[in-house]
């Protein structure tokens, strides 16, 4: 990694030509790995007319099948793996929620450049070594806090491994260590800020100056509400367990305009959601991963369903990723209108009295689905307060979005939380 007097590694460094020369030697590397060392992949290779010596350019990726959510499932557990399970230091997992769980390994290599990968993003968010960082994501299956946590020991910070929950008790470790950085989902640093609140602690007085946000969308208005309420420079960090987990892409502290992708390590396209056809820069489809250095588990155009577009380079030489707002399966169609939970958080945000926390529950009223958005009311909140910030969303959603909407306002900390975030999309329509 870089040292104190260089804030950009080796990697970092490259020239443009370099990068490209880099990248398509090693996706050639790994389509090879994959083929040779995956059954999924060879079947999948051959049932699509191509190998791995067809990639002569990186072009020649849009030739090679996609990889989803539900072929890891089929190979549940360790079918996708391209090394014995000898070779394995470490599993992870999705919580199966929705299915089958998808179950990801990572060798000796795959976890010294998977905290390589999260140093560098810390190190871009603002983040030095020797600063305390405080590690609020969950610990455990969920790669969000040990990912964190080795990546930020990598850069040479001190950890505090505080994981989720025990709000009140984070609120007095936050004041007692004083930590420079927090890594944390965007809506659980919210909770904690409901919580400094509540115990009449001003929020701007911490030591805190960077927060380091992601595992879930989060908008520019949150960002405006968390830098102002905690005089802090707010930056974004993307990644998912199929392809590594945090750390594969991060937003620079100094031009805050979308993520950087770490691109050589993970090569990003951006594709049609409906015909898979690989999108120009610019264009807004859904984000696919080819990974150009993993060991246990390579993964080759894995759909992502998160929507957004790549952009040129501004504080590094790698393209940007625009900030995730939604994701192709969190799309809600109401009578005909597409709506995503951000837009919504939108609303919510710009509404007196409300706290930023809402979930959006679905039903169905006879043959038409309908959509509750259900907000959880701010400490204090009057009954007047309440009836009036429920017509204020009515009205916002409508207004903004053109669908109507019902709206309850419920208690604080009231809505259902998972790993420091809340569960927005709730579907009670019958199956």
């Amino acid at each position: 990694m870089a040292d104190a007097t260089d804030p950009l590694d080796a990697g970092e460094r490259l020239g443009p030509e370099e990068l490209r020369a880099l990248q398509l030697k090693r996706l050639r590397a790994s389509l090879r790995h994959a083929y040779d060392n995956v059954p999924f992949y060879r079947s999948a290779f051959d049932g699509a007319g191509v190998r791995p010596e067809d990639c002569r350019s990186l072009a020649d990726l849009a030739h090679f099948p996609f990889t989803t959510k539900a072929d890891l499932r089929e190979n549940y557990p360790y079918g996708m793996f391209a090394v014995p399970r000898e070779r394995i230091r470490r599993l992870h997992a999705s919580s199966g929620t929705t299915g089958r769980p998808t179950v990801v390994g990572y060798t000796d290599g795959d976890l010294s450049l998977w905290a390589d990968m999260v140093a560098r993003s810390i190190r871009a968010a603002g983040g030095r070594p020797g600063d305390v960082v405080h590690v609020a994501y969950g610990y455990g299956l969920f790669t969000g806090g040990l990912g964190a946590h080795y990546g930020a020991e990598r850069l040479g910070c001190t950890v505090v491994p505080a994981s989720g929950g025990m709000t009140a008790r984070q609120v007095q470790l936050i004041q007692d260590l004083r930590p420079a950085v927090i890594m944390v989902t965007p809506s659980y640093m919210l909770t904690l800020l409901d919580e400094f609140e509540r115990q009449g602690v001003d929020p701007r007085g911490t030591s805190l100056r960077v927060g380091v946000f992601g595992a879930e969308p989060w908008t520019e208005r949150m960002r405006r509400e968390i830098e102002e309420r905690f005089a802090i420079d707010a930056v974004d960090i993307y990644g998912l367990s199929e392809v590594i987990g945090p750390g594969v892409a991060q937003e620079c502290v100094e031009t805050k305009d979308g993520l950087t992708v770490w691109e050589d390590h993970f090569y990003p396209e951006v594709v049609d959601p409906i015909t898979g056809e690989v999108l120009p820069e610019g264009e807004q489809g859904e984000l696919v991963f080819t990974s150009l250095t993993k060991e246990a588990m390579p993964i080759v155009r894995y759909r992502t369903r998160d929507l957004t577009r790549l952009l040129p380079g501004t504080a590094r030489v790698f393209r940007r990723m625009e900030k995730v707002t939604g994701r192709s399966d969190d799309m809600v169609i109401l009578r005909g209108v597409n709506l995503f939970p951000t837009q919504i958080e939108e609303i919510v945000l710009r509404t007196p009295g409300v706290a930023p926390h809402f979930q959006l529950c679905l039903t169905r009223e006879g043959r038409l689905d309908a959509l509750t958005v259900r907000a959880e009311a701010r400490p204090g909140a009057t009954p007047e307060v309440r009836e009036e910030a429920a017509r204020a969303i009515v009205a916002g959603v409508k207004d903004g979005i053109g669908v109507s909407v019902a709206v309850e306002i419920v208690e604080p900390e009231s809505l259902e939380r998972s790993v420091g975030k809340i569960r927005r999309i709730v579907d009670l329509r019958p199956r």
